[in-house]
């Protein structure tokens, strides 16, 4: 290999930006977004085609299911790394060590506080306190875990020079990526830039680590300034899909991953994502979480690559880089929303979810057939969202004990009735129900046949298309004894499609029960 080929592909792996993804972490900390273990596994198997280098899976000591969850994505995956966050307590980082004991490979985050906002008002700690906590705790997880990230939270409100002592102690217990995050949305980018470049040419073995950008978008900032912490010596970058995360969220990961795509003449940084699988993620968090993607989002908005104006339309037609600076197919959106309708065949149904992103076993493609050619029946046009709509709707449904038999509805100004029939661990059961307005009255009548305790905690509806035929879309939250499920259905018939989200929910609560075997419903609510 000659010098000028070994150079260039030293170049190339300096300049290479890992990406951290923190959806499952701090993406489910934005209050509603919980996920349930199923539902992490899928995602972390999205991310791991995606190439995704780092998954961030949970907080270990927070919960059971956050422990759980951490454990069982290390088991499942092999290529990406498995990340667990502790603070800097020793119960904090035992629990997170425990946890990834079956991943390939295992990456213990642990974090404390250096701001003085924290210090004086969270910790009580000094200075000096702060630094010698940073030293125990890094060099416990190192003893524990070959792959140790520390992170200084809020360092954009840290004081320079304490800010630079600070990584410099974790780097000597032996932390080997140093995370500096923007935590309260704070900074702007040409300031954040400057502090990498700061702590990399002042602060001893600087050239040892891998530093990393984790940014807030509370001044709408987040993605600016982590392509800024990039320029400034950063290389991984913690995101989340669709930009999920506490308050504002998270730096968007496809926003990320696209802007070092689409400008590699200016930005000379590269990620190894597959960024095709984008929008399948996208849309796969958007359902679990019952987040919706607003339609003008960057990358992932329904709206991304659509075209109104007539000036714009001329353009498009007589060449797409008039006014499109990334091909749809890029990110898995699909070049086209091409209409299928009743008279499409398998093969043709097949080879649509294959453009749209979806690789489906034969038992899953046949049963999402059967539901295309049934909604083709009730619906003059099916487009690729309303096919979307269908599959994330399959896949959602696990292992169910109930399910939706027969719904009828009355509704208007003399008011309002359900009378429904649930399939309950194989038998047939009904219930009449009236309410304050049809919603209620189907969910009354739920709630006559299966007695629970959750509350709902979210009933949202969306139309998946455009016209008076338009698939509803449907996602209900429920909350009992502090298990949160969501569930989510769609159907061209909106009271057919809120019934059935709610059972997809309340199945949804009864799989994260811990019971040896199942209780009979009927008798005796769950």
């Amino acid at each position: 290999m000659s010098t000028q080929v070994q150079d260039a592909q030293n170049q190339s792996e300096r300049d290479r930006v890992i990406i951290f993804d923190t959806t499952m972490r701090d993406g489910e900390q934005a209050p509603g977004a919980s996920m349930s273990l199923e539902e992490k596994l899928e995602l972390a198997k999205i991310l791991e085609e995606m190439r995704v280098d780092v998954i961030e899976a949970g907080f270990p000591i927070a919960s059971n299911g956050d422990f759980e969850a951490v454990r069982k994505v290390s088991e499942i995956v092999t290529e990406s790394t498995v990340c667990g966050l502790a603070r800097a307590g020793v119960k904090d980082i035992d629990r997170a060590a425990e946890a990834l004991k079956p991943a390939k490979r295992g990456r213990i985050h642990t974090f404390l506080s250096t701001s003085p906002q924290h210090r004086d008002f969270i910790l009580n700690m000094s200075q000096e306190q702060i630094l010698e906590l940073i030293t125990k705790s890094v060099t416990h997880a190192r003893n524990l875990c070959g792959d140790v990230e520390w992170s200084a939270q809020d360092a954009t409100r840290t004081e320079r020079d304490f800010l630079r002592r600070s990584v410099e102690a974790a780097i000597k217990a032996g932390a080997q990526t140093i995370n500096i995050p923007d935590t309260v949305g704070y900074t702007y980018p040409t300031e954040y830039a400057d502090m990498f470049r700061d702590l990399i040419e002042n602060v001893p073995g600087a050239d040892t680590v891998i530093f990393s950008t984790h940014c807030h978008n509370d001044l709408g900032l987040a993605v600016a300034n982590s392509l800024a912490g990039v320029q400034g010596g950063a290389r991984q970058v913690e995101c989340a899909m669709n930009g999920l995360g506490e308050r504002a969220g998270n730096a968007a990961l496809e926003e990320v991953v696209m802007a070092f795509k689409v400008r590699s003449d200016g930005l000379r940084q590269h990620t190894g994502i597959v960024t095709e699988h984008i929008t399948r993620a996208s849309r796969y968090v958007s359902a679990i979480t019952g987040f919706p993607v607003q339609f003008n989002k960057a990358i992932v908005g329904k709206n991304a690559f659509a075209h109104e104006s007539g000036i714009h339309q001329d353009g498009m037609l007589k060449n797409a880089s008039t006014y499109e600076i990334m091909r749809p197919e890029d990110v898995g959106q699909g070049a086209t929303n091409l209409v299928m309708g009743k008279h499409s065949g398998r093969h043709a149904f097949r080879d649509k979810l294959k453009a749209l992103g979806y690789e489906l076993g034969q038992n899953a493609l046949d049963e999402a057939f059967t539901r295309f050619k049934d909604l083709a029946d009730r619906k003059k046009h099916v487009y690729d969202d309303d096919i979307i709509a269908l599959v994330d709707d399959s896949l959602a449904r696990g292992a169910e004990r109930i399910s939706v038999t027969r719904l009828r509805v009355i509704a208007g100004t003399e008011g309002q009735s359900a009378e429904l029939t649930l399939t309950v661990d194989g038998n047939a059961h009904s219930a009449e129900s009236g309410g304050d307005g049809p919603v209620d009255a189907v969910f009354s009548a739920i709630r006559k046949i299966v007695p629970h305790e959750a509350e709902l905690r979210l009933f949202q509806i969306s139309a998946v298309t455009e016209g008076t035929d338009a698939q509803a879309q449907v996602s209900v939250r429920l909350e009992e004894d502090g298990r949160i499920s969501t569930g989510h259905a769609a159907d061209t018939d909106t009271l057919t499609a809120a019934a059935k989200a709610y059972i997809n929910a309340l199945n949804n609560l009864l799989l994260r029960q811990e019971k040896t075997a199942p209780e009979p419903l009927i008798a005796s609510g769950f």
